[in-house]
């Protein structure tokens, strides 16, 4: 199989490049490239050819080979077939990092570039470490890290773009993957780079063919593990940042091409490593000529970026594999009790100060802004006898305010609700897909129907939200898991929503291109944004909030599920059940805030783990503290959001994501691994 393939990919790889090469807006075909060829072309075909056909197609080329060798590498030196440089972080670190750069107005070269995207792509495989050093190492809790830093990083980089979008304007484009160049220097620079590193690869081929077969039995052999596991995730690092600081970020392609390749048996590195470069840069070149096809240039459509297209092939292959991997976290029992049991004077004190803080946090949201308002206005507005002027203000910020809290407390409850079902405390609505369904429900409507009712955009949403949940739990039943009486692995359900959050965020990103929205509006809603609410989206917010007060009353339930399988189906619990309807409950309170504010992240995980930190693990202890947390997280991420740039608005999910970030990495350096 593996001579048959490396007879058939480099043939298919050449009639790809010659279809690549033959599409664009110049009207120059592949005929006519091939009459240039001999001799017998226009000097504008020429022009076209080395002037921008060439740059693109040898950058899918430099690409593609740079992401398949990564994602061969990482899968074997960590043994997970859904390891690749976008589902560790890797891709997202390095994304940041020539963003960053880019923030500050420094021009950089190719190799330049791509050392700020090594170094980008490094920090972000240690925080995955730092992740998921000690206890059992699974590959969901792998995973999940990896998805957390991923996010992290990303709302880091749409923070820097908004903070200054004239030295980073284009880089939306850039961020999605793009195989654009405006001449050869960058692609052959970074080429011969890559070139070079892959040649390096097969050198570690024998080391990974034993380690597969587990440290221990790899140690026998005379491997020397703790030499080449950090080789070969350097090596990995270095390929996927010089793919990401010639194209962006591109998803999907480093996890397809290793497994594609495994499905055909072919599992020796020596093989592996060559065939997933070439087979990833026929992905690369087949998705940006379906781009290209589905969305010309020439029928005044905005370029479709190619990792739009990687994602929404790679978003349901990613399910389909997360449906079939066994996540190993289904066999270790309970789960980890986070924090202490307080007495109840004790309790009563956090959820004071809890409540207290939350007061100063609405008193904060009303008092800064781009609008100046004393503290004496806000105590006159209380009591009704405010200056016109300042009740005017104060009468439109506490609408916003309040909504913020409401939003946060609900999506605070959404992930308590998560975690208690997944028993990993960094998970939360945006990883199961619920985030994404809203997102694409909403987007959906405001592409599809522009002129339909101001309600139908929280329906569509909240729509979206729902479905989204059911097709993640559709597909994440496996036959184990119908074996045991129609449960569900509680990791596996956040790794299939992994790859619908991905598959509707591409398509988001369609619909955004492909009806010419205005893309920055359209990511302002899609990070969450308070902007102008007003007591009628209070009103949405009703359902989240009374299946809120449902899931504290269901407690006892929802503690139940942090006991493992066994000892809840011995006390009679229908585990599967339990599990469907407090995802289904957590889905629902996501959706409708996303409905409401956009999608904001980070709040679902940030507040249910900081309350157990605080307050222990029982659910009639961790909800209320919790929903207080999230409130005050929220409404100082709105304040903030309104305040820093005044008059420009931060949107509150970005606000979010970047307290979170630096908030998960204290908490792993001062307490340990959660």
């Amino acid at each position: 199989r593996a001579t048959t393939a490396a007879l058939v990919l480099p043939v298919a790889l050449l009639a790809v490049v010659a279809v690549h090469l033959g599409l664009g807006a110049s009207g120059v075909g592949t005929g006519d490239i091939i009459a240039h060829l001999f001799g017998r072309g226009d000097p504008f075909t020429g022009d076209v050819l080395v002037g921008s056909r060439l740059p693109r197609t040898l950058t899918g080329l430099v690409v593609g080979a740079a992401l398949g060798v990564a994602g061969a590498l990482l899968q074997g030196v960590t043994r997970n077939p859904l390891a690749a440089p976008d589902t560790l972080g890797v891709n997202g670190g390095a994304y940041l990092a020539v963003v960053a750069v880019a923030f500050t107005g420094v021009s950089l070269g190719p190799l330049p570039a791509g050392a700020a995207a090594f170094l980008g792509g490094l920090a972000a495989m240690t925080v995955v470490h730092l992740l998921t050093r000690g206890g059992v190492l699974t590959a969901g809790r792998v995973l999940l890290a990896g998805a957390t830093v991923a996010l992290a990083t990303t709302a880091c980089a749409a923070f820097l773009q908004i903070l200054d979008t004239q030295a980073t304007q284009g880089l939306f484009f850039w961020g999605n993957g793009t195989l654009l160049q405006s001449d050869l220097t960058r692609p052959l620079v970074v080429g011969a780079l890559v070139a070079v590193l892959a040649c390096c690869a097969p050198l570690l081929a024998r080391p990974l063919d034993l380690l597969a077969l587990g440290d221990e039995t790899a140690r026998a052999m005379g491997v020397r593990v703790e030499r080449i596991r950090p080789a070969t995730l350097l090596l990995a690092v270095v390929l996927s940042a010089a793919a990401v600081s010639l194209a962006g970020p591109i998803g999907f392609v480093g996890l397809i091409a290793p497994v594609a390749l495994r499905s055909l048996g072919i599992r020796n590195h020596a093989a592996l490593l060559p065939l997933s470069a070439l087979l990833a840069a026929v992905v690369v070149l087949s998705a940006d000529s379906a781009a290209q096809v589905v969305f010309p240039a020439s029928a005044g459509h905005g370029e479709l970026p190619v990792g739009i297209v990687t994602a929404l092939i790679g978003g349901p292959v990613f399910m389909l594999l997360a449906r079939r991997i066994r996540t190993g976290d289904a066999d270790t029992g309970a789960a980890v009790v986070v924090g202490d049991g307080l007495r109840r004077g004790s309790y009563r004190l956090f959820l004071g100060g809890a409540l207290l803080t939350l007061l100063g946090a609405v008193l904060l949201g009303l008092r800064i802004g781009d609008a100046d308002v004393g503290w004496a206005d806000i105590g006159a507005f209380v009591v009704g006898m405010g200056p016109d002027g300042a009740s005017g203000v104060l009468g439109y910020r506490l609408p916003r305010v309040l909504v913020a809290a409401l939003a946060g407390a609900c999506l605070a409850l959404a992930g308590t609700a998560v975690q208690s079902v997944v028993r990993n405390p960094l998970a939360e609505p945006s990883l199961i897909g619920v985030t994404g369904g809203a997102s694409l429900g909403a987007v959906f409507v405001i592409a599809a129907v522009p002129s339909a009712p101001l309600v139908a955009l929280p329906l569509a949403a909240a729509v979206g939200g729902v479905v989204a949940l059911a097709v993640v739990v559709a597909v994440a039943r496996g036959p184990r898991d119908e074996r045991r009486g129609g449960g569900l692995d509680p990791t596996r359900v956040v790794l299939v929503g992994l790859g619908a959050s991905a598959t509707a965020t591409a398509l988001v990103n369609v619909l955004v291109v492909g009806s010419q929205m205005n893309i920055a509006g359209a990511l302002t809603w899609l990070a969450g944004s308070t902007y102008a609410k007003d007591t009628t989206a209070l009103g949405w917010l009703a359902v989240p909030a009374a299946v809120a007060v449902l899931l504290v009353l269901a407690a006892r339930a929802v503690d139940l599920l942090a006991l493992g399988d066994e000892l809840p189906r011995a006390l009679g619990m229908d585990l599967g059940r339990v599990r469907l309807l407090v995802l289904g409950a957590g889905a629902v309170m996501a959706a409708g805030t996303a409905a409401a504010v956009g999608a904001v992240g980070f709040v679902g995980l940030l507040a249910p783990h900081l309350a157990r930190r605080l307050v222990g693990t029982g659910t009639l202890r961790v909800a209320p503290v919790a929903a207080l947390l999230g409130a005050t997280l929220v409404v100082v991420a709105d304040a903030l959001g309104r305040w820093l740039l005044a008059p420009v608005e931060i949107p509150v999910g970005i606000v979010t994501a970047v307290i979170g970030a630096p908030y998960l990495i204290w908490l792993l350096r001062r307490r340990g691994t959660p």
